[in-house]
């Protein structure tokens, strides 16, 4: 059953990455195909940020929304009656998620510069 299970994750990666790839050269050649000058492909390469910085401030504001997530989850518990097993995972998972917000948002100045 495990085999099975991993075969549909590889080969449904496999599948988005070969439709994407061969979409993306048969849009090509047809581009080209049209008279299309071929620097088309490369402009928006240009004014990208490059990976390194997009990862480092994605990393860390979202340890960064962990680190507060935990912190108002333990405020949440010791000052409240709520409890600890729904504080935890929904303070955590929404202070990550607003981190992650927060660098997609990030980037996108980033890439403006």
């Amino acid at each position: 059953m495990e085999v099975i299970i991993m075969g549909i994750i590889f080969g449904s990666i496999f599948g988005v990455f070969y439709l994407y790839f061969s979409t993306r050269n048969k849009e090509r050649l047809a581009l080209i195909e049209k008279g299309a000058d071929a620097s088309i492909f490369m402009k928006g390469k240009q004014h990208t940020a490059p990976i390194w910085k997009v990862l480092i401030l994605n990393l860390a504001l979202l340890l960064m929304g962990i680190g507060i997530g935990v912190f108002i989850a333990t405020l949440l518990y010791n000052y409240t009656t709520l409890d600890d097993e729904a504080i935890y995972p929904a303070t955590i998972f929404f202070m990550a998620g607003l981190g992650l917000f927060l660098g997609f948002n990030m980037t996108k100045n980033l890439d403006k510069e």
